[in-house]
């Protein structure tokens, strides 16, 4: 973990933030759950700091709603726009590059 956190974000207000996820996203929770059984307990620290406002660690959209921070890597913006407006979006989640499992495009 390289620490980035964005101080203007409280540890309560993030803590407010991953109450909101676990009430109101639940596909956003599971799959929470489910990376952190894949990866530990690293995958919580990533979403602390998506949700503290430090790019490319985590990102998601479930029904309306938007948690974490966006992802300013080389052309993920627009690629993700581009897929968003072609084919819509009700669940997406993004992971830090760092949170993949396996090769290092995430492949096993």
């Amino acid at each position: 973990m390289d620490g980035t956190t964005t101080a203007a974000i409280t540890p309560q207000e993030v803590e407010r933030r991953v109450a909101e996820i676990k009430a109101y996203m639940p596909r956003t929770y599971q799959a929470i759950q489910a990376k952190a059984a894949e990866i530990g307990r690293d995958a919580y620290a990533h979403v602390r700091h998506g949700l503290a406002g430090a790019p490319n660690r985590f990102y998601a959209i479930e029904a309306g709603r938007v948690m974490g921070t966006p992802f300013d890597l080389p052309n993920v913006a627009p690629e993700l726009a581009r897929l968003i407006v072609q084919f819509g979006c009700e669940f997406m989640i993004m992971w830090a590059p760092t949170a993949q499992k396996g090769g290092p495009d995430g492949t096993h």
